[in-house]
């Protein structure tokens, strides 16, 4: 290696192919554009190859580039598990598990997933929340282990990430003790007039729930919609809207939340995804998931 060779120089570089372009990494990293691109170059000058060609709006790897990614995978995926290997070395050892989860991802779903991991002797669980792409940037910089989301990975040149199908949930309708009456009688047609709160089009299940009111020919009296998947059960209870939800958690919202079902949403489900970068699950807590869900289908 170089004597000019800088580490500093591969990490931007890395953050770029994952972020497939230099304002996403640079804005992920919290830098200027210009500085970001000034260290690519400097890599590059050391290296004395170009990693990166431009591909429509964005950037992909050039041979070299995907020879140096290789390796920079390697070498930042050991230096995220610095930390825990040397906590671990001076302690009890923990078995790390960090999950990323969709904020679109009903809460008791997410425990549900994570249930064959929860007994683990010396589980270590990390739970991020956050929106949908931000959560894939973390997992391709492996600052997480698995994704929890209401969808598969999308393609991406820059990155392999692998879905593994985790089951699905049938939607239903719920109402409050004081909408239930009203609301019963003349369902799913009432939907048009009592008030209705939907998760936002950020959501995968959103646009089946549409296509749902189309193929009725009904038009919703939306009076809310919320990203968050908890926000929409908590207000839906209260009694500010009708709502969807799956009925995984059928019983918990009858038994805590104090609400009823109105009736199916036909043809709707929820699907539920863990996504990593592996295509063979190295992990030994993410191949306990995964190898629970397939028992179950």
């Amino acid at each position: 290696m170089r004597a000019d060779f800088n580490y500093k120089h591969l990490y931007y570089f890395w953050v770029v192919a994952k972020e497939g372009g230099i304002s996403r990494a640079a804005s992920k990293l919290d830098m200027a554009v210009q500085t970001i691109s000034a260290q690519v170059r400097e890599l590059e000058r050391s290296l004395g190859y170009a990693l990166l060609k431009p591909a429509g709006r964005g950037l992909v790897l050039t041979n070299a580039g995907m020879a140096a990614m290789q390796q920079a995978d390697l070498i930042f995926q050991l230096g995220e598990n610095l930390p825990a290997v040397v906590r671990d070395a001076m302690g009890s050892p923990a078995v790390r598990l960090a999950v990323g989860i969709s904020d679109a991802l009903p809460k008791l779903v997410v425990h549900r997933l994570l249930q064959p991991v929860l007994t683990a002797p010396h589980l270590r669980l990390l739970c991020n929340e956050g929106e949908f792409d931000d959560l894939l940037g973390d997992l391709a910089l492996h600052r997480l282990d698995i994704v929890l989301a209401d969808r598969p990975a999308p393609s991406n040149p820059n990155i392999k990430l692998y879905s593994h199908s985790m089951g699905s949930s049938p939607i239903s309708w719920y109402a409050s003790a004081a909408l239930y009456k009203s609301a019963k009688k003349d369902f799913p047609n009432c939907l048009a007039d009592v008030p209705v709160l939907l998760p936002t089009s950020h959501t995968d299940v959103r646009a089946r729930i549409d296509h749902w009111f189309e193929h009725r020919d009904i038009r919703p009296r939306i009076v809310g919609e919320f990203e968050d998947s908890a926000l929409l059960k908590t207000f839906g209870a209260s009694g500010m809207g009708v709502f969807p939800a799956v009925e995984w958690v059928h019983d918990d919202l009858l038994k805590h939340d104090g609400v009823r079902q109105l009736g199916p949403c036909d043809g709707v489900a929820e699907n539920f995804f863990a996504i990593g970068t592996e295509r063979k699950v190295q992990h030994l807590l993410v191949q306990r998931l995964l190898e629970a869900r397939r028992a179950s289908f």
